[in-house]
């Protein structure tokens, strides 16, 4: 057996070549975090990546699911090393709903005095970083409102949208009837929720429910993950003020978001990065923020 000072002597001859390059960390091996249904990555610099991670249920969400993926969105919000998030599934399904397992037994009371299900829109107001979502496949019910809780969305052609809910006999509680009718108009959202009919990526793109459509699932994590890098390569404190502003046009009549808009504009120009911003612009420079 080597004793401890030889050990010592073998290790502190190993140059840095002799180890792995690390491309990419992955948080979920942690054993601190014990991710159970996500997986918890960074594809590339200042970009985290949430992976719903149930296969054998096609990422069917959950509430121990949603508590995972509310601990790891928050955590990469928090982050200073992360400034943008994609988050995705399986090429087979983004989410294909909720687990009906779950929830079948429920009773009104059960239901109404536990807030059922208000924890998965936690993330539209706990995360200040822009999320992408990355749809490959199924995103029905609850897994079409995860996906257009995000800021951004991507899809491929072949994804399968859609608000069953009207056949479990049941409607969409997960802001589904909001987001979806802002997204493409009371009429069309009529429709899909009371039939119950699916859509696909390419439909997405054209309504506006998605910006972009891919032919494949390896072009849209591509696509999604040099997305994320770019909004990592701005300012963070310029990035965090576009996501509110745009975010608060939902919630404002125009006049007032014009003016709130203003206000946020006008406090920017308190920040550093405002004026790095400018004087490397004048100056042909590339800006080297300092997120102050």
């Amino acid at each position: 057996m080597q004793s401890l000072r030889t050990v010592r002597l073998a290790a502190s001859k190993l140059q840095p070549s002799s180890f792995p390059r690390v491309v990419s960390r992955n948080f979920s091996s942690s054993p601190k975090l014990g991710y159970e249904f996500i997986q918890v990555s960074e594809p590339r610099p200042g970009v985290g990546q949430v992976t719903l991670n149930r296969p054998k249920a096609l990422n069917a969400l959950s509430t121990p699911l949603i508590t995972e993926l509310n601990t790891a969105l928050e955590a990469l919000s928090s982050s200073p090393k992360i400034a943008a998030i994609v988050l995705t599934g399986s090429e087979k399904a983004f989410a294909a709903g909720a687990d009906i397992k779950e929830m079948a037994p429920l009773t009104f009371s059960q239901a109404y005095t536990t807030s059922f299900i208000e924890s998965w829109s936690k993330l539209t107001t706990a995360v200040k970083k822009p999320i992408i979502a990355a749809v490959s496949g199924h995103a029905l019910g609850g897994g079409c409102e995860l996906a257009l809780m995000a800021d951004i969305l991507y899809c491929t052609e072949k994804a399968n949208f859609g608000q069953p809910e009207i056949k479990l006999g049941t409607i969409p509680g997960a802001g589904g009837s909001q987001r979806l009718t802002r997204a493409v108009g009371k009429a069309k959202a009529m429709e899909l929720i009371l039939t119950g009919k699916s859509f696909s990526g390419v439909e997405a793109e054209n309504w506006g429910v998605a910006a972009r459509c891919y032919g494949s699932y390896e072009e849209l994590m591509d696509a999604a993950i040099k997305t994320a890098e770019t909004i990592a390569g701005y300012s963070k404190v310029a990035v965090q003020a576009a996501k509110e502003v745009v975010n608060k046009s939902q919630d404002l009549p125009l006049r007032d978001g014009v003016e709130y808009e203003r206000r946020v504009f006008h406090s920017l120009f308190g920040s550093n990065d405002q004026k790095i911003g400018m004087k490397a612009f004048a100056e042909k420079k590339k800006a080297e923020w300092t997120h102050e």
